[in-house]
């Protein structure tokens, strides 16, 4: 069970994490769109799991090591974002998120 500070850091985790995909995201992955599913953090607010949703799907373990090959960048930009509201950055490590593509086998199935 998460915290409320736990779900209050998530949530700006998860906001700024988007806002610099937003900006530099073309520098990780030319010609998809990447976006942050959820957010996952330690209960003392030192690690954060980072699930990514990347469109369109193909060749995802690519962008996820492009991104996780910048992740100190990734981890120094969210530094400057949130210095005034954190008092430790904590550390981040990225994941895909596969609930769409899992939700959409499912549906296919059904279909059958």
């Amino acid at each position: 069970m998460e915290s409320t500070r736990q779900k209050k850091v998530s949530r700006l985790i998860q906001k700024e994490i988007a806002g610099i995909f937003l900006r530099k995201g073309n520098e990780y992955a030319p010609g998809k769109m990447i976006s942050i599913t959820r957010v996952r953090i330690s209960p003392d607010l030192s690690f954060a799991k980072i699930y990514l949703s990347i469109f369109p799907s193909t060749d995802n373990s690519h962008v996820l090591q492009v991104v996780q090959d910048h992740t100190p960048k990734i981890r120094f930009d969210l530094g400057h974002q949130v210095r005034s509201q954190l008092r430790i950055v904590p550390d981040i490590a990225f994941f895909i998120d596969d609930s769409l593509d899992y939700i959409d086998n499912i549906d296919r199935l059904l279909k059958a």
